[in-house]
């Protein structure tokens, strides 16, 4: 089983070292521009909201929607700490003040919060993203409604690829450890859950303060590689976007949430040429997507190296017989 094990995580770790190098390639080489590479920064910003919101509401049942909260939160504070300190160290302690600051704020808005449920937690998590856009609006550091300007740009395909991977598997870890069997079972029976001895408001909390975390990271990733922020940005419509993704992608699902957001950036950008028309047609979309394939693109379940291999034993044992 060791064998195992460690063949299918060197599997997985040079197909990471192939789409880095790949993509690497293609940007050195100019193929991919300038708009390109905010397309592809986008992408990976929604993969690390999407599965650190998934986390929450798709593995551990709590609706929220007030992850543009938090990715504001992680935004701001190392946008501040990189003005004050344009440096790349600078930059590495802002990403990780920002993400600690808002798993800090997830810890306390969650534990009044997370013993409300369903549509009642929705609509606390919305009003506590909001009270954290008028703070924003209103302080002076964060220089209110005009927003900074000027952020130092360190964020490259480098980094937003190495911060994505590390979103992806440490999410995937917890979700394989007992605590994330854990708040799976709140999933799907709370009740259950706790007649079975299971702390349902720990985890929930728990859950709550890694999604923050990581929704911290992309607001950080976002801050130095768009090198401007006002809290605008950050409101309802951000949230929703993202829980689209999760929806779409399909809820309990990792590999959902990334094609998802993938699918979702190709599409936006293919139909930037019908400006007129775009939104409608992006809505369009969504609503056949969702009417012919209601549980997402994944539904709950992953993609992984061995579905590959049966499917090429399969066709193997076709040619056989024929």
């Amino acid at each position: 089983m060791k064998n195992i094990f460690k063949h299918s995580a060197l599997q997985k770790f040079i197909m990471i070292l192939i789409t880095y190098a790949a993509i690497q390639g293609l940007i050195s080489a100019g193929i991919i521009d300038d708009y390109l590479q905010a397309t592809l920064a986008t992408i990976c910003i929604n993969i690390v909201l999407a599965v650190s919101l998934n986390l929450i509401t798709g593995f551990t049942g709590q609706f929220s929607l007030g992850h543009a909260g938090f990715m504001s939160i992680g935004a701001y504070v190392c946008a501040i700490i990189t003005i004050n300190n344009p440096t790349a160290v600078g930059f590495i302690m802002g990403i990780i003040a920002g993400a600690i600051a808002a798993a800090l704020i997830g810890a306390v808005v969650g534990l009044p919060t997370l013993r409300l449920r369903g549509d009642y937690l929705a609509i606390a998590t919305l009003g506590m993203a909001e009270i954290i856009k008028i703070v924003f609006l209103n302080l002076e550091i964060t220089n209110g409604a005009a927003g900074l300007q000027g952020i130092p740009q360190f964020v490259n395909w480098t980094w937003m690829f190495v911060f994505t991977v590390a979103t992806v598997l440490i999410i995937t870890n917890f979700l394989k450890s007992s605590h994330g069997r854990a708040c799976i079972s709140i999933r799907e029976d709370e009740i259950a859950a706790e007649s079975m001895g299971i702390n349902t408001t720990k985890y929930k909390v728990i859950s709550f303060t890694l999604g923050a975390f990581f929704a911290g990271i992309a607001g950080g990733l976002y801050a130095s590689f768009f090198f401007f922020l006002k809290p605008d940005l950050f409101g309802f419509l951000k949230s929703v976007d993202v829980l689209v993704i999760v929806v779409l992608g399909g809820l309990g699902s990792i590999s959902g949430s990334i094609i998802a957001a993938v699918l979702l950036a190709v599409i936006s950008m293919f139909l930037q040429s019908f400006s007129e028309v775009r939104m409608i047609i992006y809505a369009l979309l969504l609503i056949i997507l969702m009417l012919f394939r209601p549980q997402g693109l994944m539904g709950s379940k992953e993609i992984s190296l061995s579905v590959f291999k049966k499917l090429g034993l399969k066709s193997k044992t076709r040619k056989e017989e024929s």
